[in-house]
């Protein structure tokens, strides 16, 4: 009980957090889940502008996308006592000047993910979403790469893409992903979940 009460403190304190408010187009609004329980984390990079908007994690076609990829449903997906969800980045962090959504604030991992991590001592599987993610975790390196030698990580680890509508064009041009990566990745998340 003492372990929830300090992760209900922890998360109280998350909810509050302006580090970044004057850096924020949209202002702060960190969007996790969490539960000591959980079995899965998914590590990713930042909320988009519609996950701002709803509070919920992976609430677009991104996350429609990565649930597939996975093999769960969303009540499965937003049970977090199966599935916690800890992006690099709590927080909206606005567009690139060129397009596409800005990189997560680098204040934020620094500042929460070991403090909240703490308070996972369930977890079988994570999934490194995206470069930003594998990079703070495994150091620089290629995504492609680290997705392609996915069992070099396995079973505690699952290197993928952002599951953004961009993957479709990656994907194509990586059909390895869809015959060797997704079965797997199915496969590590039922273990990890039974």
């Amino acid at each position: 009980m003492q372990r929830v009460k300090t992760l209900d403190s922890l998360l109280a304190e998350v909810r509050a957090c302006r580090m970044c408010a004057d850096d924020l187009p949209l202002g702060p609004r960190p969007v996790i889940q969490i539960s000591p329980a959980a079995r899965i984390l998914i590590a990713s990079q930042a909320p988009g502008t519609k996950v701002h908007e709803s509070g919920v994690p992976f609430s677009d076609a991104s996350g429609d996308r990565l649930r597939e990829w996975m093999g769960v449903s969303e009540d499965e997906f937003y049970d977090e006592r199966q599935v916690a969800i800890l992006p690099m980045g709590l927080c909206y962090p606005g567009r690139l000047p060129g397009g596409g959504d800005a990189p997560p604030r680098a204040e934020c991992a620094p500042l929460w993910r070991d403090r909240l991590l703490a308070h996972l001592p369930d977890l079988r599987l994570t999934l490194l979403i995206g470069t930003y993610a594998q990079n703070n975790v495994l150091g620089a390196g290629k995504m492609t790469e680290r997705v392609m030698n996915f069992k070099d990580r396995l079973p505690a680890v699952f290197p993928l893409p952002h599951p953004s509508w961009r993957s479709r064009h990656w994907a194509a041009q990586n059909p390895w992903f869809d015959a060797e990566v997704i079965p797997a990745l199915h496969d590590a998340v039922q273990r990890a979940l039974a």
